[in-house]
């Protein structure tokens, strides 16, 4: 079976001089197996086509792909979004008592298969041209677990309740305080209020939601998912904007919806909050923006671990030909005369919340990770460091200079996305960038795309192209694996190590990935104490160290896995949990 794919964003065929009907072996034989539309758009007769390839390498914006796919696929085809477009193979079956998992790229059909799930989106069963009727969807997944619950889907029997996975579009939608937002859904004000309890948000109730911060909104968004009375619940992406314990808090709210009639799904890139938090896992594979398939349901574990090998042994399936490794560098080797950065004790304070920095030092080359909390002051430390921020007592001296990423990345800029970044510096685009920025973060792909047409992982490996394109000594990046997918994350972790090396400065990296901080810290900054009213950041210390440092703080223990060596979070009151804490070994 072969399929071919373009994208009609990157498809300008007046500026090509129309490269791939030129030079297609098939057109030249005299059959009409390319043709434009109106709109200069190429579409592909894919009956026609002999699978050479010579317009996918010919076309310069990258629009087409031309995918060989088994013969079996043919008459799996659940969703196809037009002609050359982007279809979904095989689906995720929801499970009455269990939480279900999925993992996958973005671009790959995860949120396509929720849509379908939640009745946002009726599958066409690969006939674009026509609405599948109610009778042939029902008829298609006849003899399979899904069987069930279509048929109660499509019969309008199944309540649904959905959580978006770009919670920052709420205050768009939504205009008023939290409070009314939620008594749209519960009408109950004490059930409101215990379940705000319970997600540690029942100070902001009465806050405007323009007003609240990434992690207050992702708890929101969740109180307002778990107060719908459904048959079914979806979560996509809950960790994001989350500290890591607020990750396993909300898993085991969201595990606590379980129970024999009801039905939970959750798509996520945090493999610990992934195998914490679901039973089954679905592994969506496939290429991003063509085309995606999706595995037979496998226990977490397991699955987790053949994503990382890039293999289902179930189904004798190699989706990746290499491993997804965070490998554990050597320790760098501090050298006094390569201090680039020092700070003293310093204290910053607001109206209702006081920050305590201890004076600490960066080193060339070195990368710290910095750890804790939401709400204790993470940000503020950098927006210091980044001379956004003045302290309230202490001093610091700015002579070295230093690059920021913010935690949060918004834009209305209809610049293209070489346009900005070659603002930044004229050379962006030359073989320097193309090794250290461009191929890592995979940007290529987005330079002629606006910057306002981005997606949330879009912008992100933007923001993080940007600061590393500056000149500077120190770069400091916050929170630069949100909305990003797991390869995305462990490539741009390499790039950020690679990059430390090449030109010899320093990263000072904050995040909630464990994953992340575990593969890139030297060293770990821990901030700790009351969130939102007082807390202590301690100077940078060895990474496992602090590790420990924090977890005890925060009453986790973590395990490696013995098959991939990534870290597992302990069931709070397992045996393992009992025994790592007896020992002292929290990480």
């Amino acid at each position: 079976m072969r399929i071919a794919v373009i994208d009609k964003k990157k498809c300008n065929s007046e500026s090509c001089g129309k490269v791939c009907y030129k030079y297609c072996p098939i057109v030249r034989s005299g059959k009409e197996i390319i043709i434009f539309n109106k709109e200069g758009k190429a579409s592909i007769n894919e009956s026609l086509c002999i699978g050479c390839s010579i317009c996918v390498k010919k076309c310069p914006f990258k629009a087409i792909s031309i995918i060989n796919l088994p013969e079996e696929l043919k008459n799996g085809v659940i969703h196809q979004y037009g002609k050359n477009s982007f279809r979904l193979f095989k689906f995720p079956i929801p499970k009455k008592g269990s939480v279900v998992g999925i993992l996958g790229q973005n671009g790959i059909g995860k949120t396509t298969a929720l849509n379908i799930l939640s009745g946002n989106l009726k599958p066409n069963l690969g006939d674009y041209e026509k609405e599948a009727e109610n009778k042939e969807i029902i008829k298609f997944f006849k003899g399979t677990e899904a069987h069930e619950y279509f048929k109660k889907l499509l019969d309008k029997k199944i309540k649904i309740s959905y959580k978006p996975q770009y919670v920052d579009l709420i205050p768009r939608k939504f205009k008023g305080k939290t409070i009314e937002l939620l008594k749209k859904i519960e009408k109950n004000t004490d059930l409101i209020l215990r379940k705000a309890k319970e997600l540690e948000i029942e100070n902001i109730l009465n806050n405007d939601l323009n007003k609240l911060s990434g992690g207050e909104l992702q708890r929101v968004a969740i109180l307002a998912t778990i107060l719908k009375q459904a048959d079914i619940y979806f979560f996509d992406e809950p960790a994001s904007y989350l500290d890591v314990r607020q990750r396993i808090k909300i898993a085991k709210i969201i595990r606590d919806l379980i129970n024999d009639n009801k039905y939970v799904l959750v798509v996520e890139h945090d493999l610990i909050m992934l195998d914490y938090l679901t039973d089954l896992l679905h592994i969506n594979y496939g290429k991003p923006g063509a085309y995606g398939i999706v595995s037979q349901p496998i226990n977490s574990r397991d699955g987790i671990n053949a994503y990382i090998k890039g293999y289902i042994l179930g189904e004798n399936v190699r989706f990746r030909n290499y491993e997804l490794k965070f490998e554990k560098h050597a320790s760098l080797k501090i050298e006094e005369n390569l201090k680039l950065f020092e700070w003293k004790d310093f204290e910053k304070e607001f109206n209702n919340f006081k920050l305590s920095v201890e004076g600490g030092s960066i080193y060339q080359r070195e990368i710290i990770g910095v750890i804790g909390e939401n709400a204790t002051g993470k940000t503020t430390f950098a927006k210091i460091l980044a001379g956004e921020l003045k302290p309230s007592k202490g001093k610091i001296s700015f002579k070295t200079k230093i690059s920021y990423k913010p935690q949060y990345i918004k834009t209305e800029s209809t610049e293209t996305v070489m346009e900005h970044l070659q603002k930044i510096t004229k050379e962006f685009g030359s073989e320097k960038y193309e090794l250290e920025i461009i191929n890592p973060l995979m940007l290529r792909e987005l330079f002629n795309k606006k910057l306002c047409n981005l997606s949330g992982g879009e912008l992100q490996r933007v923001a993080i192209a940007e600061c590393l394109s500056k000149e500077a000594s120190i770069y400091l990046l916050d929170e630069p694996s949100a909305h990003l997918d797991v390869e995305q994350r462990i490539s741009i972790a390499k790039a950020i190590r690679n990059f430390v090396k090449k030109r010899e400065s320093s990263v000072l990296i904050i995040d909630h990935d464990l994953m992340v901080l575990d593969y890139l810290s030297d060293r770990i900054m821990v901030f700790y104490g009351e969130a939102g009213r007082k807390s202590i950041a301690k100077e940078p210390t060895e990474a496992r160290k602090g590790m420990n440092f924090l977890f005890k703080q925060l009453g986790i223990t973590f395990r490696k896995d013995p098959v991939t060596n990534r870290p597992r979070a302990n069931k709070l009151g397992s045996v393992k949990d009992k025994e790592q804490k007896m020992k002292g070994e929290y990480y």
